[in-house]
């Protein structure tokens, strides 16, 4: 970490907080002591600690309501808890209430040190690793494309612990019954914990302008995504040009932007980023088998083709057996499992891609 700690100390006893903050200063940390839970609680408000420990008997509040309050403004502060009673159910009490550790006074200078210290880049490490969890948002325009063309990423993406959320902008009318497609794309995005926005375009004829335009941007204020999953402009169907149209102005403050393939993808589909999804390729599968209106009827959805196309796209920059490939518009970072595409050779019209 950098710079020096800044630990709170809150305790009514004034030998025993001039005892702490003289051994955490010596451990080249920075102290602030506070008699009253109340005052202290204000001091969190205000300022940023890195650390706080507190004495379990206090007037007005014990240590553990001061917990209980702390929790409700600082839920990611590591809080050590103090006691003169060795006592099981006071360590138990402390531990269930979420307190990160409980010493029992006369605490030695080494262990207190070490645990004040031990907590806050623990703590710190927590914080940066939620700093570094992406919100991806995948925007398709009928049930079922973007599990198609990215179920094992997204997948991959929840595995890692980042947020997932799918814009689905049509419910697929040509493509069978609107209210099986709906219940099959709810039950799609909950297998992977997604977060699902369904709209109601008229399939086949969504508008590269508004409303897709304003609907793309109104889940994008709300979400905030840093990575978009959409589809790409070299493909047949004129919804997928349409939504990846409006998507590519409407994501325009997203840093990382990238197409899938559709089964209606054309050769000028020429990815440049692809993903590893080993171990994610049984998720896309019951993904997909969700969709049960469609079965029988789309070819590209059964599972030896789906696998075939994973297993197809291997070939190109990546060391995964089954890989979905992406075009990328632009390139923030955060695409989990991909590798860039520096070996890939454009297809003519001998070696058609994919889908």
């Amino acid at each position: 970490m950098d710079g020096a700690l800044h630990v709170l100390v809150v305790d009514d006893d004034a030998d025993t907080a001039l005892f702490v903050r003289t051994v955490l200063e010596r451990g080249g940390m920075t102290v602030t002591t506070c008699a009253d839970p109340l005052e202290a609680l204000t001091l969190i408000g205000r300022v940023e600690f890195d650390a706080a420990i507190t004495d379990i008997e206090m007037p007005g509040m014990t240590g553990l309501e001061f917990l209980d309050r702390l929790r409700q403004v600082r839920p990611d502060l590591p809080v050590t808890v103090m006691t003169a009673h060795a006592s099981v159910d006071y360590a138990v009490d402390a531990l269930r209430r979420q307190a990160d550790d409980f010493l029992v006074k006369p605490v030695p200078k080494d262990t207190l040190a070490a645990t004040i210290r031990r907590q806050a880049e623990t703590a710190a490490a927590r914080r940066a690793a939620a700093r570094q969890r992406q919100t991806v948002l995948a925007v398709g325009a009928h049930p079922d494309d973007v599990e198609i063309g990215v179920g094992g990423t997204l997948a991959a993406h929840r595995s890692a612990g980042d947020q997932v959320v799918i814009l689905t902008l049509s419910r697929g009318a040509r493509g069978g019954d609107t209210a099986a497609r709906v219940d099959e794309s709810l039950a799609a995005a909950e297998l992977i914990g997604a977060r699902l926005f369904l709209e109601d375009l008229e399939d086949t004829r969504i508008s590269p302008a508004d409303p897709t335009m304003s609907i793309i941007e109104r889940v994008v204020a709300e979400v905030r995504p840093t990575i978009v999953y959409t589809h790409s402009a070299n493909d047949r169907h004129q919804d997928h040009r349409a939504v990846h149209q409006a998507a590519s102005v409407a994501t325009r403050s997203v840093p990382t932007v990238a197409c899938f393939q559709s089964p209606s993808a054309t050769i000028d589909f020429r990815p440049t980023r692809f993903v590893d999804i080993d171990g994610f390729t049984r998720t896309k599968l019951e993904l997909l088998a969700r969709f049960r209106s469609q079965a029988g009827i789309r070819a590209y959805l059964e599972d030896d083709f789906v696998l075939a196309t994973a297993r197809y796209w291997s070939r190109y920059g990546s060391s995964g057996r089954f890989v979905e490939p992406l075009e990328v518009l632009r390139d923030g970072g955060g695409v989990v499992g991909a590798v860039s595409g520096s070996a890939f050779r454009p297809a003519t019209s001998t070696e058609p891609f994919g889908i």
